[in-house]
């Protein structure tokens, strides 16, 4: 076994151990930073290497950083609404913001239908590439197995179990990230040292579709929001002060992958079996890489499909005053995401969720830039306006990875 292979297993096993300690989950401070966190560097951590490696090469840090920029600037406008905003809805509710509130709730609705299309179709293509299967049709058919039967557990209400699975998951996703990240430093140290270490690829961001790619990819690093929604267990000072702690530390886990694996770029993207080029582009670290990546995928994909799944179900439910249940919302979603899966490849799926996912932004930060302004905070309110700009350049300019050719 070669010495990555070993610190590989070593590292992100000592990390199971730690992150899964019963005291450290039962602490309210990372608990609460570990939902939004887990979320924001789940699917996109599989993804963004290959995708960043065609979009952008050798300019991929730069690309990371625009991306989560933009995120902590939506964040800022989610974290304003929930300090200054929900407590005026609470205490007497203004119809205007009430309004926003419900528009951003269905936009929300929508981006969490594309989302669990997203997530299992991901969970599928790594199923496969156990055995080897590429086969977009087979993705397709193994996802809609999938969403069908999580729908179907849904609607009949036994998604308790599945939702256990979340604290293993994010255990395992943590733990191999901290693993990957040794095992790469020690790596490139080792290649520095014998004179291989070569980071030169072909450059990026040159044309006009390569930014409109890189727009297509704020799904990447969304998940923070999912603070906003914690508010029956912390408060609004906790939940304000994770979800910037879970932005900073997926930005840093996020800028520092991409410069450790731009090494290992392959200089473009495949036609087939992209969304799993993770696997081969991280071969070269050993043996262990494909084993740990998909069983990571396998156990984060599932529970972020079946959280997003709730989440869709419980704001269909919520909008509609109750008159849709739960249990129906569950098996709306499913089929809707089963429609999506048919409809559209992995890359068109990741860039309609971003615009879905970004549609909701907008609303929020047209909510924190009308508060802003009511409270006298201009520059604030310019600021979330400017975010509004941003999202709406991302909803009508977005393109699919693998629309450049």
């Amino acid at each position: 076994m070669t010495l990555t292979n070993i610190i590989l297993v070593v590292v992100s096993l000592a990390l199971l151990v730690v992150l899964l300690r019963p005291k450290l989950l039962q602490l309210r401070l990372w608990r609460a930073t570990v939902t939004p966190l887990a979320s924001i560097i789940g699917s996109g951590f599989l993804v963004v290497g290959p995708i960043l490696d065609h979009a952008a090469g050798s300019l991929a840090w730069l690309a990371m950083i625009i991306l989560c920029a933009v995120a902590y600037l939506f964040g800022m406008a989610i974290r304003y609404n929930i300090m200054h905003l929900e407590p005026e809805l609470k205490d007497s509710p203004l119809p205007l913001v009430a309004g926003i509130k419900r528009l951003s709730e269905l936009a929300l609705s929508f981006a969490y239908f594309v989302s669990v299309a997203y997530y299992l179709n991901l969970f599928a293509a790594f199923g496969l590439r156990i055995d080897g299967i590429t086969d977009p049709f087979w993705i397709r058919v193994a996802a809609t197995v999938a969403i069908g039967s999580i729908g179907l557990l849904g609607a009949l209400g036994g998604l308790s179990g599945l939702e256990r699975l979340e604290v293993g998951a994010v255990g395992l996703k943590l733990s191999l990230i901290g693993g990957l990240f040794v095992a790469l430093i020690v790596a490139s140290l080792i290649a520095v040292g014998a004179g291989d270490f070569q980071w030169a690829v072909s450059p990026g961001l040159g044309d006009t579709k390569d930014f409109q790619i890189l727009l297509g990819l704020v799904i990447l690093v969304q998940g923070f929001e999912t603070s906003r929604y914690l508010g029956g267990k912390y408060s609004a000072e906790m939940r304000v002060r994770t979800m910037r702690l879970a932005q900073w530390i997926s930005t840093g886990i996020y800028i520092v992958f991409i410069l450790l694996i731009t090494a290992y770029f392959q200089g473009g993207l495949r036609a087939v079996g992209g969304e799993t080029a993770i696997i081969d582009m991280l071969r070269p670290l050993g043996t262990m890489v494909a084993p740990l990546i998909i069983l990571t995928a396998l156990a984060s994909q599932l529970s972020a499909a079946v959280a997003d799944m709730n989440g869709a179900a419980g704001l269909i439910a919520e909008t509609t005053r109750r008159r849709v249940r739960v249990h129906m919302g569950n098996a709306i979603t499913a089929v809707l995401a089963i429609v999506i899966t048919w409809s559209a490849d992995i890359y068109a799926i990741i860039t309609y969720a971003s615009k879905f996912f970004v549609a909701y932004y907008a609303l929020q930060c047209l909510q924190a830039a009308y508060g802003a302004w009511r409270h006298k905070r201009h520059d604030h309110a310019v600021l979330y306006a400017a975010g509004i700009f941003v999202a709406l350049g991302v909803v009508f300019f977005a393109i699919p990875a693998n629309a450049a050719g």
